[in-house]
This record gives C-alpha cells, structure tokens and sequence, in this order.
C-alpha cells in the first residue's frame, strides 16, 4: 500500500513568521484519519523567517528529529545545549523525562526545514540534544539518525526509538531499493524533485506513506533530495 498525499491537502499554519504545512494532526489541524503512521507522530514542512522563531517551549516522551533544507536553525535547550544546524544537517532532541528548547532563524534569509516526531520505546529517558554535519557524498540514502540495531556502529545520531531517519540525493533515472522487514512502515517525502515509489509518483514535497511492501523501489525522475523515515507498525506490547 503506498499512499501520497498531496502538498497541496496537507494541513496549514500561517502567521507573520512561520509558515508550516503538517502531514498530520498538529496543533490547530486536526485529521482523525491523520494522526500519524506508525510510531511517526508528526511531520511538519516548516519555513521561518529570518530573526524569528520558536520560543522556549516543553516537551516530554518524543525524539524530535529536525532536517534542515535551506539555511539555518539555532538551538538552546534547559540542558545548556546550543548550536547551529544547517543545510543537509540533522538535530536530535530526545525529549524524554522532559525538556525545555527554542529554535530561532539567526540567518538573513528563510530557513526551511522538516520536524519530525517519534514515539519513543519506553518514556522517561533522559532528555538530550545532538547535532551532526553529513559530509555531501554521492547518490543514495544516508542514515542519519538511528536506534535500530542494525545501524549500530553507523554514525547515525542515536534514537530512543526502534526507527530511522535516512537523508541522501538520487540522480534522474536512478533507482535505490528500501526493505521493509514485518512490521514495518515508511513515510517519505521528496524535499527537492519528484520521484515514483514502486511505480506510483511522488511530486516534490508531497508524501508517502507505504505499508505491507516488502521492497520499496524509489526511482528518481529529476534530481531528488528525499528523506524516509522506517519506523515499527506499533510500539512493543500494544
């Protein structure tokens, strides 16, 4: 099953300074049939103009993964935690017994970005943060961040989840092959270019949502930034 969804139906969030679209229910856009995929709970496609952002807030119980596509974010958290991530880069916040964060645009230009959400193994770790530059390396899929077992040892970013958010660039033409082991599900979304998904296209921004496929052909038709997150069908004992 390989679902798109469409940037143009995704929920929407404007103001004078940020302008979000969210895969699924997320603040003031609520979707019953939208409330996540999986153990992923959230993806939001954000962009944030320059001198503003996302003032000190809380969190408990999430690993917050932030992709930044186009220019910068900057991070302070109640750990004492600060840094800048850019273009191509990852953070991660597990949020855990609970923490408190701002994400501000220090830039002279938009910054854009995709937040994601996964529901944790187990509540109440300890919270922290990390930051990490992926050098630009050639075409394919790159693991940036991890808890699975079988990244160990990757230099993905660590997650307190059985999940994986994986990053890269597919030329036109190229075809990179995903196995999705039992129990499994991956959301993907094209964050420059279009692409087909077991035959089934994908326009640029848009999303998809694959279950109950056991290998997952991703065929770029221009030049494709993607990034995919494997994450299990349902936490253990649900």
């Amino acid at each position: 099953m390989i679902e798109v969804r469409p940037f143009a139906g995704l929920g929407r969030f404007r103001n004078e300074w940020l302008n979000a679209r969210h895969h699924f229910s997320f603040g003031g856009y609520r979707d019953q049939a939208r409330m996540g995929f999986g153990t992923l709970r959230v993806w939001n496609d954000d962009e944030i103009a320059p001198g503003a952002g996302f003032d000190p807030h809380p969190h408990r119980d999430m690993e917050i993964v932030t992709f930044v596509r186009e220019g910068a974010i900057t991070h302070r958290d109640s750990l004492g935690n600060e840094g800048r991530t850019e273009a191509g880069d990852v953070q991660v916040m597990h949020a855990g017994s609970g923490i408190v964060h701002a994400e501000h645009n220090r830039e002279d230009r938009p910054t854009r970005l995709f937040q994601i959400w996964i529901t944790p193994q187990r509540s109440g770790v300890e919270p922290g943060w990390a930051t990490r530059r992926f050098p630009a390396s050639g075409s394919g899929l790159a693991v940036l961040a991890s808890g699975r077992p079988e990244d160990a040892g990757s230099g993905a970013l660590p997650l307190h989840a059985e999940a994986a958010v994986l990053a890269g660039t597919i030329r036109p033409g190229e075809t990179v092959r995903r196995t999705l082991g039992p129990g499994r599900r991956a959301y993907l979304v094209p964050a420059r270019g279009t692409l087909s998904v077991n035959g089934v296209a994908v326009g640029e921004r848009d999303g998809a949502a694959i279950a109950d496929e056991g290998e997952v052909a991703i065929t770029a038709a221009t030049e494709a930034q993607l990034v995919l997150v494997d994450v299990p069908e349902q936490l253990p004992g649900s």
